[in-house]
C-alpha cells in the first residue's frame, strides 16, 4: 500500500494533458514551471464577459423611428384604432383654419347664423323642436321658403354644437367636427383597402392619398362641407358592411345607406355602386362561400330599401311644389325617356332648385351644351384630383361659360373618362371572376393574389363616374356649375387607383434595385398635395382672406370680386370695394347686385348722385329684389337723396306692377317719416346678422 502511495508522483511532477484544441498561450503556461508567473489568458469568445450595459451601441434615432414607423404601420394587419390616430392628425395638420382669427365664410352665414332650426336650441321660447330637422331644409326653412336641399343630419350635428355654446363668436368648433370626420373616412379607408386587398401597404397607401388629397379641402376646411364628409362617411360603412355575414350585411348596408341619404342627396350613388361591389368583391370578403348573386341581391334590396324609405319619409315630412318643367302637362310630346325620367324626378319629390345663371351658366344652355360644358367641367376637376394647382371655393360666371361648340379636346376627353371606366370595369370584374373560379376549380379556397386587384379595380373605376354623375349637371341642372366638394364620393374611388398604381411602382422598382425612385415619386405626390391642402385651408382664415384668394384664383368670377369688395366694406375701406365692385360689374353687366352695390357703394361715399344710376339700373334688372331694393332706397334716405329721386321712383315703379320697387318705393313716399326709410321689417338682414325671423 505505502509503496503503491511512494510510487504516485507529485502533483508537481505530474504530466499534465492538454487538449489540443486549447490556445497556444494555454499550453505555453501548462508546460511552465510550477512556481512561474503565469501571464494572463484572454477566454475565447464565448468565455467573455459581457460589455457592460451603458457601452452598448445605440442604434441613430433616424434609425430608431423607421423601424417604429415599420413596426406600427406594417408589422401588423391595421384596425380601427391604429389607423385613426395617424389619419386625424394628418387630416388636423392639412385642414385646419385659424382657431382665432377665423370667422363666418360665404355659405356658413347661412348655414348657421341664419338658420332658425339652429339657433333656436338656444332660445327657450322657441317652438322649433329637435326633430325638425326632419321638417325643414339644409338652410333651416319650412318647404315653402325652401331653395332645394335636403339634409337633416348635418343640422342635427350643427344643432347640438350650438347648444354647446358654439355660437356668434367663432365657427370653429363646427369646422373641427369635419376635420376629425375627415381623419375618421380616411382611417375607413385604409381598413377596406386591407380588406380588400390583404396588403398592409396598399392600404396605408389608399388612406394616406385620401386623406391628404387636396381637391377636399372645401369640404373638410369649410362647415358647410359638413354634407359631403356625413355622407362619405355611410358610404364606407356600406362597403365595410359588404363584409359582415349575410344575417347581418343586409342591415348593416339598409342603416349606412340611410345616413348617407340624410346627409346629403348625391348618396343616392349608393345605391347601384353598393350591389356592384358586392358583385364584384365577394370572393375576397367571403372566400369559404362567396355567394355572389345572393349578396348582390340583398344588398340591393338593402340599399334601395333606404332610398324608397327616405323618399317616401321626406315626402310626408318635407312636402314641396313640384317644378312645372316636371309636371306631366309639360312632357306632352316628349320622348319615351324624358317622360319615364320626369316621372322619376317626380315621385323623388326633389325641391325646386334655384336656376341662377351667375351660379350656373349652364342653366341657359340647350341640352347638348350643357352636357358640353359638363363633361368640360368633369375633366377639370379630374386634373385637380390628381394635380391640385389651382384650387377656389367659387367658380361662378363667367368663370365657366357655356361653350362656344359642342365638340372641343375637353368635352371629347371628359366624355371618353365618363364612359370608358364603366365598360373597363365590367371586363375587369369579369376577369377576376374568371381567375376565381379557375383558382377555386384548381383547389385554391382562397382564389388566387391576382383576383383581388382586378375586381376592387373595378369598383373603384365606376365608383368615380357613377358618384360624380347625381351632381355632373348632366341629368339635370344644378345651381352650382361647379364646385370642389363634389369630388368628396369620389375621391374614394380615384384613392384606390392611385394606391394601386404607386404600389405597382414600388414593386416594379424593387425587382430592379431602384426601389428609392418610386418612394421619391410617392413622397413628392403627398408633399405636394399636402402643400396645396394647407395652401388652400389657409383661404379660409377669414372671409376677407377668402375672396381675396378667391377673386385671384378665378379672376373671371364676378361674385368673387363682389363679394372681396363686400368684406372690404364691412371694414371700412370703400375705396377697395368701390374698385373690386367695378370689376365684378364688367364682368357680370346683367346682374342686379353688381349695379346696386356699386352704387351703395358710392352712396356710402357720399357720392349720391353718381349711385343713383346704378341703382336705377339695378331697380329694372332685378324690380323683385326686395333685399337689394331696400337696400338701396335705405342709403337714398340716409343721405337724404330720397327727395332728389322720387319723382323719377313715382315714374319706374309703376312700370313693374306689383313688384316690390313698386311697393317700397310707394311705401316711402307716404311712410319714410314714419319708419326713418324702409320699413324695418323689408330692410335686409345685415352683416354677420342672424334671421330676422322664421
Amino acid at each position: 500500500m505505502n509503496d503503491d502511495v511512494k510510487d504516485q508522483p507529485t502533483p508537481e511532477e505530474a504530466p499534465q494533458s492538454v487538449s489540443v484544441d486549447a490556445p497556444p498561450e494555454v499550453v505555453d503556461a501548462l508546460k511552465a514551471p510550477a512556481d512561474a508567473a503565469l501571464p494572463p489568458v484572454a477566454l475565447p469568445g464565448p468565455f467573455e464577459p459581457p460589455p457592460p450595459e451603458s457601452a452598448t451601441p445605440r442604434k441613430p434615432f433616424f434609425r430608431r423611428l423607421r423601424d417604429w414607423c415599420w413596426g406600427y404601420f406594417l408589422g401588423e394587419d391595421p384596425t380601427l384604432s391604429i389607423a385613426l390616430v395617424p389619419m386625424c392628425f394628418l387630416s388636423m395638420a392639412l385642414f385646419t383654419r385659424n382657431p382665432v382669427k377665423t370667422n363666418f365664410i360665404f355659405d356658413e352665414q347661412e348655414a348657421l347664423l341664419a338658420n332658425p332650426y339652429v339657433r333656436s336650441v338656444a332660445d327657450p321660447t322657441s317652438k322649433i323642436h329637435w326633430l325638425d330637422a326632419f321638417r325643414r331644409d339644409f338652410w333651416g326653412l319650412l318647404p315653402d321658403r325652401t331653395i332645394g336641399s335636403y339634409r337633416p343630419l348635418p343640422n342635427l350635428v350643427w344643432r347640438v354644437l350650438w347648444g354647446l355654446g358654439a355660437r356668434e363668436q367663432t365657427p370653429f368648433l363646427h369646422h373641427w367636427v369635419n376635420v376629425l370626420l375627415h381623419g375618421l373616412n380616411g382611417a375607413l379607408m385604409v381598413l377596406i383597402v386591407m380588406r380588400l386587398t390583404k396588403q398592409r401597404s396598399t392600404a396605408w397607401l389608399a388612406g394616406a392619398i385620401f386623406t391628404t388629397a387636396a381637391v377636399l379641402t372645401e369640404a373638410v376646411s369649410g362647415v358647410v362641407g359638413l354634407a359631403d364628409v356625413l355622407g362619405t362617411l355611410g358610404a364606407m360603412l356600406a362597403l365595410l358592411s359588404l363584409g359582415l355575414s349575410l344575417p347581418w350585411m343586409p342591415l348593416a348596408v339598409f342603416g349606412a345607406t340611410l345616413i348617407g341619404l340624410y346627409s346629403k342627396e348625391s348618396a343616392l350613388c349608393v345605391v347601384p355602386l353598393i350591389p356592384f361591389a358586392a358583385l364584384a368583391t365577394s370572393h375576397i370578403t367571403h372566400p369559404k362561400r362567396p355567394l355572389r348573386l345572393l349578396r348582390m341581391v340583398l344588398a340591393l334590396v338593402a340599399t334601395m330599401g333606404a332610398f324608397v324609405l327616405y323618399v317616401e319619409a321626406r315626402r310626408r315630412l318635407f312636402p314641396t311644389v313640384t317644378p312645372a318643367e316636371l309636371l306631366p302637362e309639360a312632357d306632352v310630346g316628349k320622348g319615351a325617356f324624358t317622360r319615364f325620367f320626369h316621372t322619376l324626378l317626380r315621385w323623388y319629390a326633389q325641391p325646386g332648385l334655384p336656376k341662377d345663371p351667375l351660379n350656373n351658366p349652364l342653366v341657359n344652355a340647350t341640352p347638348d351644351f350643357r352636357i358640353a360644358g359638363a363633361l368640360r367641367v368633369y375633366l377639370r376637376g379630374l386634373g385637380q384630383v390628381v394635380f391640385p394647382w389651382t384650387l377656389s371655393g367659387d367658380y361662378s360666371s363667367p368663370q365657366e361659360p357655356i361653350p362656344a361648340r359642342l365638340v372641343f379636346p375637353e368635352s371629347i376627353l371628359g366624355g371618353l373618362l365618363v364612359a370608358v371606366p364603366p365598360l373597363a370595369a365590367f371586363v375587369l370584374m369579369g376577369q377576376g371572376i374568371v381567375k376565381d373560379w379557375r383558382a377555386r376549380r384548381a383547389g385554391n379556397e382562397l382564389g388566387s393574389a391576382a383576383s383581388f386587384i382586378g375586381p376592387l379595380s373595378a369598383v373603384a373605376m365606376i365608383w368615380i363616374v357613377v358618384s360624380y354623375f347625381p351632381v355632373s349637371n348632366i341629368p339635370i341642372v344644378l345651381p352650382t356649375v361647379r364646385a370642389e366638394r363634389f369630388w368628396y364620393f369620389p375621391v374614394i374611388g380615384s384613392s384606390v387607383l392611385l394606391a394601386f398604381a404607386f404600389q405597382r411602382l414600388f414593386d416594379w422598382t424593387k425587382a430592379r434595385g431602384m426601389r428609392p425612385v418610386a418612394i421619391t415619386l410617392f413622397t413628392l405626390f403627398i408633399l405636394f398635395q399636402s402643400f396645396s391642402a394647407r395652401r388652400h385651408a389657409n383661404d379660409y382664415s377669414d372671409d376677407l382672406t377668402f375672396w381675396d384668394a378667391t377673386r385671384h384664383a378665378v379672376p373671371n368670377s364676378a361674385k368673387a370680386h363682389l363679394n372681396y369688395s363686400v368684406m372690404q366694406g364691412a371694414r371700412g375701406n370703400l375705396e377697395e370695394r368701390r374698385v373690386a365692385n367695378v370689376r365684378a360689374l364688367e364682368l357680370a353687366p346683367e346682374w342686379p347686385m353688381a349695379s346696386i352695390y356699386l352704387g351703395d357703394t358710392l352712396c356710402r361715399m357720399h357720392r349720391s348722385a353718381e349711385a343713383w344710376p346704378h341703382y336705377r339700373r339695378g331697380f329694372e334688372l332685378g324690380p323683385n329684389d326686395v333685399n337689394l331694393i331696400a337696400l338701396a332706397l335705405q342709403c337714398l334716405w340716409d343721405e337724404q337723396a330720397f327727395d332728389s329721386v322720387k319723382e323719377e321712383l313715382g315714374v319706374l315703379g309703376p312700370k313693374y306692377p306689383g313688384s316690390w320697387l313698386n311697393f317700397l318705393q310707394d311705401d316711402m313716399a307716404q311712410h319714410g317719416t314714419e319708419h326713418n326709410g324702409v320699413d324695418p321689417k323689408y330692410r335686409p338682414r345685415g352683416y354677420n346678422e342672424g334671421p330676422k325671423g322664421d
